[in-house]
């Protein structure tokens, strides 16, 4: 499900979700959907989506105890230099990530690049690497939406998975700040507004985030479905 909240600022609305939600912060995925600075005439705000699979509570303001008893182990500190499985679930994330580049048609290797609270990172190390990310990583999202099912039919709905091949996800980030901050100042400078190309949440946000703390321009998402546009506008111009 999605829900939609507003705050002041981007903590502030996350929290007011939490809080009305019933939720921790860990159990849902957030997308800045609008922000807006604060003028002389016009109050500054953050409008997020919510996107959550667990059930929710309007009246419920904290984690029931009996919710976490027989979860497994969670992973409490950033665990880097350890690319091998060390359980059974890790395990089967590899086996699951390999099967699917093998039936796909393509040769590599997969391992663990990553472990953090709640999310671990897998890596995928093949000469095919450029068609596993597909153009603009389309097709690497497939592949980590999948995995990402595939551990909640595991009963780990708790954990996300991150999935990157020839460290995509770092140079991908890289690439979408500098673009935010070249259409910044493109707009600033015609007084007008720009549409980006279809990206994921995780995109999206990063361009709303990068922008938020430039005062004269503004970020909105547009469009319906999973790959919506980001328009950046300047203030007043919209």
């Amino acid at each position: 499900m999605i829900y939609e909240f507003e705050g002041r600022t981007e903590k502030e609305a996350i929290d007011r979700a939490a809080d009305e939600l019933g939720l921790e912060k860990d159990d849902f995925d957030v997308e800045i959907l609008e922000t807006q600075r604060q003028s002389l005439f016009k109050k500054g705000f953050v409008r997020i989506g919510v996107h959550t699979d667990k059930p929710v509570s309007a009246s419920h303001t904290g984690s029931a105890p009996e919710a976490d008893e027989g979860r497994q182990e969670s992973y409490s500190q950033p665990v880097f230099g350890d690319p091998e499985a060390k359980n059974e679930f890790e395990q089967k994330m590899l086996d699951f990530v390999a099967g699917l580049v093998e039936h796909m048609g393509y040769s590599g290797k997969v391992s663990v690049l990553f472990r953090e609270e709640h999310k671990i990172g897998l890596k995928i190390d093949s000469e095919y690497s450029s068609i596993l990310i597909g153009k603009k990583g389309k097709n690497l999202d497939a592949l980590q939406l999948l995995v990402n099912i595939y551990a909640g039919r595991q009963g780990r709905d708790d954990i996300r998975i991150i999935l990157d091949s020839e460290n995509y996800r770092i140079r991908r980030e890289e690439s979408l700040v500098r673009l935010a901050y070249t259409v910044a100042d493109r707009v600033r400078e015609n007084r007008g507004s720009v549409l980006l190309e279809p990206m994921n949440p995780f995109d999206r946000r990063l361009i709303h985030t990068t922008l938020n703390d430039i005062a004269d321009v503004e970020t909105k998402s547009e469009g319906e479905g999973l790959y919506k546009q980001v328009r950046v506008y300047y203030r007043g111009a919209r």
